[in-house]
């Protein structure tokens, strides 16, 4: 597709569809609300002084900063600063010295928290301190409602940039026509984004993030929420799309040899813009900084920088330095009397954004679901959720690994292969005479959770039924065990969740296509004359899976017995500390389905739901339901 973009009327035509992407993958942006900016603090200081900020980038969702000012006469330009992941934000060593040498070098410079990071952190204890201390493990979780919204995390990092934008422009002694964004790591992020989302933003310079895909994901892997886009590898969008969405604006790609976002990748990443903006006759517009080292913001990248945006916002060229000067402790540049927004009156989290949202579109989907045939509903499911039609899916190969007897009984271990290298290992009881009843059954510990002797299993086969019991992708022996500490949170296959969500997929999608196929092949499995009639139990973080999987192929399953699954997605997006829903999540399901009905869409006499559990994975009290109970919104 690169190849194919020759002139400036196809660099244009891409631009378009690639931003247009950009935003509809982001869910679009809310309306322009007043910023309602305080200057809460003023300083002068040596060369330059500083106001403290506080500005709504939504009604009541408060973001603090710090805006440089220099001495020189006005109006001069405004370069914007995101913040990377620290967990003092913008009062983080890095994150002063590059909007104070900004300032000394004659520009205004507006440094901001990021949700999570310095003062505004979103979850925060009666004791005024905050409850996720990590920045990129509240980036996640705030993640995990949003993507089920539409949205995504760096919907609302991108905003509170725009916003911050407006505030630059807004004032008098800032010229609205030269704007510049900087930012390393996460703050290389939101400018990689920036500039390829806001025309505004007259000169960038991202830093220590722009490598490509390639290269990342065959070294560090993803990383949190809000740098992983929805289908962007499906549909084409690279690290170097982000320069080339804003071809020809001048652009300065920083980077470190020693980065552990890899400099092979940067450079090819370099290459394929710098191609492009000379087929726009631009070629000295774009550019690439190395520096010996490792990740960071070096003395070297902020002088790299301060020099980029005079060159392209002053129109002086030269080769400034940076000077010692001091800087403040952590409190000295508190917008909050306190150090937390949300204890600001009437603060609104990104959980509470995300809730009122949720709010609207359960009204919507009431409605919808009174109004539309079933057959239309589901397929909407089927069009969201992208799981395939049985018919479509291949048989699976199957490979016997042994067999063990037991009274009454022999278990043949079995490794199953829905498609080239997915291997799900199970367990096949099978009585020594069995009544044509076979139940599929799936655990969210694994196909062995309930095999012991005398245990669920036992007792089903001693009834004479056929028991398979399968480790579906992520589960049993096929789950990942690596240690992260996004894992207690996210769960231990956030990583491949990720990766499968920019390839616009999701595990449920491929679990509940293995539920199916495996139904398919338990119905032929010791079979007479007629297939086995399949009974579907699923336990714990299985659920959602199965429920999917029965709901779109009811004609499956005889009978659907949910223990212990998730209550609803709405329940989701109300719980801050959700733990192990990411693995269930999909895309923007909420805009036209939750959970509740796909149960309703199945027949009552045949489905329950058992002692379900809330995003906590706590019980919810409901006890033994049938489906037409559990109320949709």
């Amino acid at each position: 597709e690169y190849e194919k973009i020759k002139t400036p009327e196809d660099v244009a035509a891409y631009q378009q569809r690639m931003r247009e992407f950009f935003v509809a993958q982001l869910g679009g942006f809310p309306e322009r609300t007043p910023l309602n900016p305080q200057i809460v603090g003023k300083e002068d200081r040596d060369g330059y002084r500083i106001e403290k900020v506080i500005f709504e980038s939504q009604p009541r969702h408060y973001v603090t900063a710090i805006l440089y000012l220099p001495d020189a006469e006005p109006p001069y330009p405004g370069v914007l600063v995101p913040c990377g992941h620290s967990a003092n934000g913008k009062a983080r060593d890095l994150y002063q010295r590059a909007p104070i040498l900004i300032a000394l070098s004659g520009m205004a410079a507006l440094c901001y928290d990021p949700i999570d990071q310095g003062e505004r952190h979103q979850l925060v204890g009666d004791d005024g301190k905050p409850i996720i201390r990590s920045s990129t493990m509240g980036h996640c979780l705030a993640g995990v409602g949003a993507t089920l919204l539409g949205r995504n995390t760096a919907t609302y990092r991108a905003w509170d940039g725009m916003r911050a934008i407006d505030y630059l422009q807004s004032r008098p002694e800032v010229d609205p026509e030269r704007i510049g964004c900087t930012g390393i790591s996460g703050g290389g992020t939101m400018t990689s984004y920036l500039m390829a989302l806001d025309e505004r933003i007259v000169a960038a310079a991202p830093g220590c993030y722009l490598c490509g895909f390639r290269r990342l994901l065959e070294t560090i892997g993803p990383q949190d929420a809000e740098q992983d886009i929805h289908a962007q590898i499906a549909y084409g969008m690279d690290h170097a799309d982000y320069v080339m969405m804003r071809a020809p604006r001048a652009t300065l790609m920083m980077t470190a040899t020693e980065d552990y976002f890899d400099i092979d990748g940067a450079w090819a990443a370099f290459r394929q813009a710098k191609r492009l903006y000379d087929r726009l006759g631009f070629a000295e517009r774009v550019d690439l900084f190395e520096t010996d080292g490792k990740h960071g913001w070096p003395q070297p990248m902020r002088v790299a920088a301060a020099r980029w945006m005079r060159r392209w916002l002053l129109e002086i060229d030269d080769a400034i330095t940076e000077p010692e000067f001091p800087v403040a402790a952590d409190e000295d540049v508190w917008c909050t009397p306190r150090g937390e927004v949300m204890l600001l009156p009437g603060a609104r989290s990104v959980y509470d954004l995300n809730q009122e949202l949720e709010a609207r579109l359960a009204q919507r989907r009431k409605m919808a679901w009174q109004r539309t045939d079933k057959a239309e509903a589901l397929a909407q499911v089927r069009r969201i959720t992208g799981i395939r039609r049985l018919v479509d899916l291949p048989e699976p190969a199957c490979e016997k690994a042994g067999t063990l007897r037991r009274d009454g009984y022999r278990i043949d271990k079995l490794v199953l292969e829905p498609e080239p290298g997915i291997l799900l290992p199970a367990l096949a009881f099978v009585p020594d005479e069995h009544d044509g009843q076979a139940y599929l059954y799936l655990h969210a510990d694994g196909k062995g959770a309930d095999a012991g002797a005398d245990g669920p299993i036992e007792g089903l086969v001693g009834k004479r039924h056929l028991v398979l019991a399968v480790d579906l992708r992520g589960l049993g022996e096929t789950q990942n065990t690596r240690k992260h500490g996004f894992a207690e949170h996210l769960g231990s296959e956030w990583r491949e969740i990720y990766l499968a969500y920019m390839l616009d997929t999701s595990y449920l999608a491929m679990r509940a296509e293995d539920v199916l196929v495996c139904a398919r092949f338990l119905a032929g499995l010791e079979a007479g004359e007629a297939p086995n009639r399949v009974h579907l139990i699923s336990i714990g973080r299985t659920g959602p899976a199965a429920l999917h999987a029965a709901a779109l192929e009811p004609q499956s399953f005889d009978s659907v017995r949910l223990r212990n699954c998730l209550i609803s997605w709405s329940n989701v997006v109300g719980t801050p500390l959700a733990r192990n829903q990411l693995i269930n999540v999909v895309h923007g399901a909420l805009s036209s389905y939750d959970l509740p009905n796909l149960l309703a869409a199945l027949p009552a006499d045949k489905v329950s739901l058992v002692n379900p559990l809330d995003a906590r994975e706590q019980p919810v009290g409901l006890g033994d339901v049938a489906p037409r109970q559990v109320k949709a919104d």
